[in-house]
């Protein structure tokens, strides 16, 4: 039945006219029906597919597959082309946060008219905006015009109503969480606050460990058509694997090690202090393993605020290409860190006789929250080359037994 559905998505698409000269869109008004002087571009379509209430929904995909433009379309900001949509219950995006301020207007005045946009009334919003005001972080310039405003207040603003307003459905393109430190860790809180309380989520995003963690299933669009649709495991995989074929996809690098970093305040924030990679106990670079022989060892320092629970820490080791190859997180084995009244932590971890075959490979450290999905710090800290004797080829050498028996 309907009223079980949250969203219905039945051949939904978006085209557009594109026209070589502004003139053309002049000729096009007075020509005959057969002519035409604009091409077609088709953003996304047609897409067909059913979410269920409490659902999490991942939108995975590359820059320009129609991801946003579908959102758009959910949301009401499109018309489509092509296409219905039915959305029972109300709808709150985070799609280009603030697009909706009207920037001579102050900040209340915005939490009156984005909240009634909502659908809220005006009694709802006399029992919200304090605590809109105090989430947000910005009351010092609540009365102030918005186009005054940072664009970090921007952000946590329009993040606070939005997500204040109890949605029965809440769309969000291309982040878990927003703004930095203290921020961004609350509202990664107040987004799996909403997917406890059963709000259904659609969840676009290029992290697609995230994507797999939060999402029950997980539609996959490129070139604006839908590659696949299911499971999330299943479609992630696949999406993985095309993104490992795709010579243009970007590395999976994502910044240098931080340098040694002072305790945060309490504030909420977390960071990685240092990282410390060893070769059989040598840190002496350039990193030279032999493969099946040498030790790896990394050493990882972090500080974060003693008012957040205990992170976890995370360990990639990718290809010189950024392909991942292996990876292992506290989380997942069930390693419990300390650390002291300052907030200052430290943990290890050994690899043992590596068993990677020769090439060039880089180590990355994560630091996340204590569920391993949001990232508080991440660093890119040291490349390793491997060595071998035998001509051995591929990644890993797996343990193996010959018999003639």
């Amino acid at each position: 039945m309907f009223s079980d559905i949250a969203l219905h998505a039945e051949g939904l698409g978006k085209t557009y006219h594109l026209y070589e000269r502004a003139s053309d869109r002049l000729k096009q008004l007075f020509a005959p029906r057969a002519k035409t002087y604009y091409r077609e571009y088709s953003a996304v379509g047609p897409v067909t597919f059913e979410l269920r209430k409490g659902e999490v929904l991942g939108i995975v995909g590359t820059n320009g597959s129609g991801k946003s433009t579908l959102l758009q379309l959910i949301c009401g900001v499109l018309e489509p082309t092509i296409g219905t949509v039915k959305v029972n219950g109300r709808i709150a995006a985070l799609l280009e946060l603030g697009a909706g301020f009207n920037p001579e207007f102050s900040g209340r005045e915005n939490i009156y008219l984005n909240a009634t946009i909502l659908g809220l009334s005006g009694a709802e919003i006399e029992s919200k905006i304090e605590g809109i005001i105090d989430f947000s972080g910005v009351r010092d310039f609540i009365d102030q015009p918005v186009k005054t405003y940072s664009s970090g207040m921007y952000v946590r603003l329009a993040f606070s109503i939005a997500t204040s307003v109890e949605p029965d459905i809440l769309v969000i393109d291309e982040a878990l969480s927003v703004g930095d430190g203290a921020f961004a860790r609350k509202s990664f809180d107040r987004i799996m606050q909403l997917k406890e309380r059963g709000t259904t989520i659609l969840f676009c995003s290029h992290n697609i460990y995230q994507v797999e963690a939060l999402c029950q299933r997980v539609l996959w669009l490129n070139k604006g058509k839908a590659r696949a649709f299911g499971e999330s495991a299943a479609v992630c995989q696949q999406y993985s694997q095309f993104l490992e074929q795709d010579p243009v996809t970007p590395s999976a690098f994502m910044g240098d090690a931080p340098a040694d970093a002072p305790v945060p305040a309490l504030d909420g924030s977390a960071r990685i202090a240092k990282v410390e990679v060893l070769a059989d106990g040598s840190s002496v670079e350039p990193l030279k393993i032999h493969s099946m022989v040498s030790t790896l060892k990394v050493n990882v320092s972090f500080s974060i605020s003693p008012a957040l629970p205990l992170p976890s820490v995370a360990i990639i080791i990718t290809d010189a290409s950024g392909r991942n190859i292996t990876s292992c997180s506290t989380y997942y084995d069930k390693v419990s860190l300390w650390r002291d009244t300052q907030g200052k932590g430290y943990v290890s971890v050994t690899f043992p006789e590596i068993h990677l075959l020769r090439g060039v490979y880089v180590v990355q450290v994560y630091l996340m929250c204590e569920k391993a999905i949001h990232i508080y710090d991440f660093a890119r800290c040291a490349e390793f080359t491997v060595v071998q004797p035998g001509l051995e080829i591929g990644i890993v050498a797996l343990q193996h037994d010959w018999s003639q028996a």
